[in-house]
């Protein structure tokens, strides 16, 4: 079932599955993805629960953020919508950006469990080349303008920009660019030891976007936390390995908690 809901005059959508009476679980996607590209993760728990698949916003058929927002922003987004639907004690589950909000929100809030599948949030470790080329570019951006014309400087920078930016970053609108650049650069290594709830990192070990240094971090760092990764997976470990992902899930999620 689509929905939409109206959070502080902004509107998200959302697509709902399974049993009124299951337990909730709040689905978050990937960035520059929507709730159609982890709709297979909703599948495998739909008979069972009920889930709340949404587009974050800037994502899918959500509004785009008024400003450059960052992680805190979209877990106060996702807090609101939690409260307004009445849901109590949910199950998250983050993919790569999702997994971001997922970590923020559970380390402040009273949650089931939680799965972070490929998660982001550990700013990761970046050559020298990296920020030079950040810097010089930071540069360009104040000279440019200044030598060639504040229009034709302005072209300058946004080839630049499409040369040297990943491709979620060029397929971004402009503010979506500004809240990509805020939210990559925020660092959730400190909020990992207060997540309570038992959770389950589920990843792929050729992943490039968040490696498997990232996953063991994470295992160490929450308290109490399992790691399950699989061989020949990249990034989107669910689509890569799905009948091993759906067990896996599954016997995590549907088995009694242990207290």
């Amino acid at each position: 079932m689509e929905n939409d809901i109206e959070i502080d005059g902004m509107r998200m959508h959302y697509e709902v599955t399974g049993p009124e009476e299951g337990a909730p679980v709040i689905l978050m996607h990937g960035w520059g993805c929507d709730h159609t590209t982890v709709r297979s993760i909703a599948n495998a728990l739909n008979g069972s629960m009920r889930v709340y698949n949404v587009d974050l916003p800037g994502h899918g058929a959500s509004q785009e953020p008024p400003t450059a927002w960052g992680v805190n922003d979209y877990t106060l987004m996702m807090e609101r919508f939690v409260i307004m639907l009445g849901i109590s004690d949910p199950v998250l589950i983050g993919h790569s950006f999702g997994g971001r909000i997922s970590i923020l929100m559970a380390s402040r809030n009273p949650i089931s469990r939680i799965v972070l599948v490929d998660a982001a949030g550990i700013k990761p470790k970046r050559p020298l080349k990296y920020y030079l080329k950040v810097y010089s570019f930071k540069a360009a951006k104040k000279i440019l303008p200044l030598i060639f014309g504040k229009r034709q400087g302005g072209k300058m920078i946004d080839t630049w920009r499409g040369k040297a930016g990943s491709a979620d970053y060029r397929n971004s609108s402009p503010m979506m660019r500004m809240v990509m650049s805020r939210c990559v650069n925020e660092d959730l290594t400190d909020r990992l030891p207060h997540i309570k709830a038992s959770t389950l990192l589920l990843w792929g070990e050729d992943d490039k976007a968040t490696p498997m240094t990232d996953a063991r971090l994470m295992e160490k760092l929450i308290p109490d936390a399992g790691l399950v990764s699989w061989p020949g997976c990249g990034h989107y470990s669910f689509l890569d390995n799905p009948g091993a992902f759906r067990a896996v899930i599954r016997n995590f999620l549907l088995s009694p908690i242990k207290h």
